[in-house]
């Protein structure tokens, strides 16, 4: 009976050991991080080439703004799709609506997709393009997710034969705030209806001048951030199927933003210094950071030329040294950008920046963004 008793008992203490060590070392699933998702619809009627024109230029003060967002104490994930409404050369059976993105964090896709974005006269039904953005984008289930739409134009709110109000009330069944931008007098857009479908969707009512010529401020900084956004452009090592193109494609969207102006490609190069701006899906680099890789399985033909008679392990060393260099390139270009947005702060205390796409959307996002503890 004792021996019988003894091996209970080892056997409890065997079963209750396996169980801690199985809890302890057992990996943890990791955390879900938290998504801000943005969903643009803009109007691309032939009077609205200042809209667009803003967007272009202002995507990426935006991006960075809420690159400082944390949730729990982590940066949140981004996502941002976009949609075009009004303009005559699309679909009337689709209430002159498209689908320009589909929900991504693929940066330069969107700055790609801004730059093809043409005007032309039609009609703008913002009831249906608020319901076409509910029905064919993936907003998730996530209840701790930012989710918010802007819709931007300059015609009444109330064109189209979906009703704004029935088309709001579906968003707020899924927790997804409506902000609305008018494109012109701040009167004019209250009479138009679109400062109610802001009230009624939980969001900002907000007017720009659309057509308003953006000033940017440049400074002592800016040249430094150039040179040194051309080294981290460097470090990227294209692979997989897209990967060539999509690296061309990070070379375009660069020389897009310096088109616009030279701030503007300040302004992309310190995005891409930030976590919001990751290329894993075509870089070896930000792949690495994120799973294991097997280098022995990597097609050659769709490396860069310098890498493709390299062995495995070599091509392992030269990531692995990119992605150190890359590393030190993104903090010296944050420590600049810190030292620039001083320097801006400072030049704009007299003359704040007001009435542009950029403030008035940072504005909300911050604003909403509290209610579901998300902090800057």
């Amino acid at each position: 009976m004792k021996t019988q008793a003894l091996k209970a008992f080892f056997i409890c203490v065997l079963l209750i050991a396996s169980s801690t060590y199985a809890n302890v070392f057992q990996p943890k699933k990791p955390t879900k991080k938290q998504t801000v998702k943005v969903a643009l619809l803009l109007d691309t009627s032939n009077s609205m080439d200042g809209l667009i024109n803003q967007a272009k230029a202002q995507l990426w003060e935006i991006v960075n703004e809420l690159s400082y967002a944390k949730c729990n104490g982590i940066t949140p994930n981004l996502e941002i799709a976009l949609y075009e409404y009004g303009n005559s050369n699309l679909s009337s059976r689709e209430g002159y609506i498209r689908q320009v993105l589909q929900f991504t964090s693929d940066l330069d896709e969107i700055s790609e997709n801004l730059f093809s974005l043409n005007t032309n006269g039609g009609s703008e039904y913002c009831g249906q393009v608020i319901q076409t953005s509910l029905e064919e984008l993936d907003w998730g289930s996530n209840n701790r997710d930012l989710k918010m739409i802007f819709i931007a134009g300059n015609e009444p709110f109330t064109q189209g034969k979906i009703n704004y109000r029935d088309a709001i009330t579906n968003a707020k069944e899924k927790d997804i705030t409506i902000n609305t931008i008018f494109c012109g007098d701040y009167n004019q857009g209250i009479t138009g209806r679109w400062q109610d479908g802001a009230i009624y969707g939980g969001g900002d009512y907000m007017t720009i001048n659309q057509n308003k010529h953006i000033v940017h401020i440049v400074t002592p900084y800016d040249n430094d951030i150039i040179i040194l956004n051309k080294r981290l452009n460097n470090t990227y090592i294209h692979y997989g199927t897209f990967g060539s193109s999509k690296y061309s494609n990070q070379a375009k969207q660069d020389m897009n933003a310096e088109s616009l102006d030279e701030a503007v490609a300040v302004k992309r190069a310190v995005t891409k210094s930030s976590k919001l701006y990751n290329n894993a899906e075509w870089d070896l680099v930000d792949a690495s950071e994120e799973k294991e890789i097997d280098f022995t399985k990597i097609k050659k033909e769709q490396l860069p030329k310098q890498l493709q008679h390299k062995l495995a392990k070599e091509i392992k060393t030269y990531v692995d040294e990119k992605r150190k260099e890359r590393t030190e390139i993104q903090q010296k270009i944050q420590e600049l950008n810190k030292k620039r947005k001083a320097y801006v702060a400072k030049k704009q205390q007299e003359n704040t920046k007001k009435n542009e796409l950029e403030s008035v959307m940072i504005k909300a996002i911050k604003k909403q963004a509290k209610k579901k503890n998300y902090s800057w």
